[in-house]
């Protein structure tokens, strides 16, 4: 079955308490467990991290590259300021997708600059808990659709 990290960066084990206004009053729990639940409809595996610690970020993003076929990252302040984020994600080449709670080019202008955006398939922010939903499904679309086109008689083995 195929198999997806998501990443949680600092500060979004406070979800549900911090700042409801910009990131809502989902807690990360309750992500996890919409994420969970979609993923199984369409029998993808996931697995989840939260840390506050750019350097365990790094390691999960290097140890994903042998056990998953991509990644949802919500890097959270380390989107603005960390080139080894964005280092790992280019070096290991996993598919992998950026997602944000607020819609950060609303927001104060630091926010604007994604180091992560160049080296993704794709960035979906401001849809509140929905950004990670969304990302999860442009995910499970995108490795479905390539993993067709590289064996394209799984597909016919599969209905017999």
């Amino acid at each position: 079955m195929p198999s997806i990290l998501v990443l949680h960066g600092p500060n979004l084990n406070l979800l549900g308490q911090r700042e409801p206004g910009i990131y809502g009053t989902a807690t990360l729990a309750e992500i996890n467990e919409r994420l969970q639940q979609e993923a199984q409809l369409h029998q993808f595996t996931l697995s989840f991290l939260q840390s506050n610690h750019e350097g365990i970020l790094v390691d999960a993003i290097h140890s994903a590259r042998d056990e998953h076929q991509g990644l949802i990252i919500n890097a959270g302040a380390y989107t603005h300021t960390s080139i080894a984020i964005r280092d790992a994600i280019a070096a290991v080449g996993l598919a992998t997708v950026e997602v944000h709670l607020s819609n950060i080019y609303r927001r104060e202008t630091f926010r604007h600059h994604s180091y992560i955006a160049p080296v993704v398939l794709g960035q979906i922010s401001g849809f509140g808990s929905d950004s990670y939903l969304l990302g999860l499904q442009a995910l499970v679309r995108y490795i479905s659709q390539t993993t067709m086109q590289a064996h394209p008689n799984l597909s016919s083995e599969n209905e017999t």
